[in-house]
């Protein structure tokens, strides 16, 4: 295979995995809006299964060992738990309410502000002011979050406000689900990072929702095949694409390719679940969108170093 062809394989990877990811959300929402899930039962059956399943796909690549020695270290075991918690179960969780008090093209989008949040908190940390390019993406997403919500009008909402409210939420923790773990990242391979957080914090959720409870859920072949679709196309499948995508492109194209997912959920939603989308709306997801695309390309047009994004798979 030369160059040219791992390139394109690698592009279809990240498109792959991306569109997967927006279409899992519509997937979540027909089990929400028709087969009487709840969003906090199917984060915790997300995370539990594909948690175990990264964690047996790295036992069978690396052994059975790999995955046990991140917690010898107090300090891991620590960052690994706060991770899990404030990470991997606030990002999910979040995004999932999102989708189910309002629609899965809204939520996604939303959640695409999370570098905005990133950039104020690096400007922050920095004790300095956004440069050029931070600055047009910061105006880029507000402009793009006010026509997304309001469709244009400032006589009211276009979504339910709890849906803004656990988009914008969501936003913030993806934020920090890709900040926090850049320590253990260094440390550690991202399908153990990324499978133990997942295991850990389903079991914390399983607390407030436990698996067995299944009441007012209406199971049936149709449904089984959603919640299977959701744990292996939703998350599985999407993050091995996104991981190996980066052996043959870089993170910086990575990023911008990622873009697929908005763009996947608001055709899905708009040919499946038949959810009206405005002209405004539309152009407001645009610039968010652009925001994103705005921020991958930045750090190499500055010739920054570039840090790869080995837990972007958080939808």
């Amino acid at each position: 295979m030369n160059t040219a062809q791992k390139r394109y394989k690698g592009i279809m990877m990240i498109v792959g995995g991306a569109a997967l990811w927006g279409i899992s959300g519509a997937v979540a929402q027909q089990l929400f809006t028709n087969e009487g899930f709840q969003p906090g039962w199917l984060v915790t059956v997300r995370m539990m299964a594909a948690g175990i399943l990264l964690l047996l796909w790295t036992v069978v690549k690396s052994g059975q060992q790999e995955i046990w020695h991140i917690f010898r270290h107090t300090k891991d075991r620590v960052r690994l738990l706060i991770f899990a918690v404030g990470g991997m179960v606030g990002v999910q969780y979040t995004y999932f309410m999102a989708v189910g008090t309002g629609d899965v093209a809204t939520a996604t989008l939303l959640q695409y502000l999370g570098p905005i949040f990133i950039t104020v908190y690096v400007a922050w940390k920095c004790r300095r002011l956004p440069n050029r390019w931070e600055l047009s993406a910061l105006v880029l997403a507000l402009i793009g979050a006010f026509l997304l919500i309001t469709n244009g009008s400032l006589q009211g909402l276009s979504i339910p406000m709890d849906a803004f409210v656990w988009g914008i939420v969501s936003a913030l923790a993806a934020a920090f689900y890709t900040v926090y773990p850049v320590r253990l990242l260094a440390r550690w391979n991202s399908t153990i990072v990324v499978g133990w957080s997942m295991v850990l914090g389903s079991l914390c959720l399983a607390t407030f929702n436990p698996l067995w409870e299944v009441a007012g859920q209406h199971w049936s072949l149709l449904s089984a095949s959603y919640v299977t679709f959701v744990i292996l196309f939703g998350t599985l499948v999407p993050f091995y694409m996104f991981i190996e995508s980066l052996r043959y492109i870089t993170s910086t194209e990575a990023s911008v390719l990622s873009s697929a997912e908005p763009l996947a959920a608001v055709i899905v939603s708009f040919l499946w679940l038949h959810v009206a989308f405005g002209l405004l709306q539309g152009i407001g997801g645009l610039c968010i969108i652009a925001t994103v695309t705005l921020l991958a390309i930045k750090k190499p047009m500055e010739g920054s170093k570039e840090i790869r994004p080995a837990t972007e798979a958080v939808s």
